[in-house]
């Protein structure tokens, strides 16, 4: 009886996951209709959002937006990944234990920090550093990815420890025994091994790193303008809803529940194609 009762609740609880999943999609895809229709795939490259007047419905694009998303995550996961790396590994092989459980702490720490004090301590803190460092006005894509990073790595840098510390300790004693020295051990033994759990790390800081609101409203500038040097201010998907969502009717509506569709399938496609290019790879 127990044991028919838990494998229901665990098929109901993993078809709720998947109905949630497809229901979210279908939800944005509804009201995401009307713009669907008006401005089909030229929204991708349009770069106007303009409101109309009186019963004008407007022009609206999601090229800022979504250029201003990927850029701030691209710049985040390039800053973040390496030092998220190397933190793991020196919590793991490299640190004593008096320094490494302090260290960890504060790690996990970081990581419940709300995101809006990341964002506050960026702008009136970290911007001006920025700005007499690369010049602009502190705030931008550059501020928003630097802030994001750092956002992100304990996320990755928890995470990335856990599954290197289930190395087991006779596969690096026997690659010791046989001459390896330490950055071999990890290159050749840890990394492999805990390769699913750091790959996991990694899609868990980009899914972060791509919805990310607070913090990025704070940094990025919310202006929509694209880009043309890494300093100067633009927008993203999510803190173009966050600002413009209460005020939105008609059109203007519909294209946010667009950017949302479309910030949806990036998220789900991006971290799919890692999840079972890498996990694919290693089962076989």
């Amino acid at each position: 009886m127990g044991g028919k009762l838990f494998r229901n609740f665990s098929f109901f609880s993993a078809t709720l996951s998947l109905v949630l999943l497809v229901g979210i999609f279908a939800i944005l895809f509804h009201y995401a209709q009307d713009a669907m229709h008006t401005f089909g795939f030229d929204f991708f490259w349009t770069e106007q959002w303009e409101p109309g007047e009186d019963d004008e419905g407007g022009v609206f694009g999601g090229l800022i937006p979504i250029a201003g998303t990927l850029l701030s995550t691209i710049i985040a996961m390039v800053l973040a990944t390496p030092l998220a790396m190397g933190i793991a590994i020196f919590l793991t092989e490299i640190a004593s234990e008096t320094v490494s459980k302090p260290v960890s702490i504060a790690i996990e720490l970081l990581a419940a920090i709300p995101s809006i004090i990341y964002g506050m301590w960026g702008l009136f803190y970290f911007a001006p550093i920025v700005h007499d460092i690369f010049g602009g006005n502190g705030v931008g894509l550059l501020t928003a990815g630097i802030v994001l990073a750092i956002m992100i790595i304990p996320f990755m840098a928890a995470i990335t420890r856990d599954s290197m510390n289930t190395t087991p300790s006779v596969l690096k004693e026997s690659a010791y025994a046989m001459g390896a020295t330490k950055f071999e051990v990890i290159k050749d033994v840890i990394m492999p091994y805990a390769k699913g759990g750091i790959i996991g790390s990694i899609i868990l800081a980009l899914g972060r790193a791509l919805g990310e609101t607070m913090a990025v409203a704070f940094l990025i500038g919310s202006v929509m303008n694209f880009p043309s040097k890494i300093t100067d201010p633009t927008t993203s998907i999510p803190v173009l809803l966050a600002n413009n969502f209460a005020e939105a009717e008609d059109l203007e509506m519909s294209s946010m529940y667009y950017l949302a569709l479309i910030l949806f399938a990036v998220s789900f496609v991006v971290i799919s194609l890692a999840k079972f290019y890498f996990f694919g790879r290693k089962v076989k």
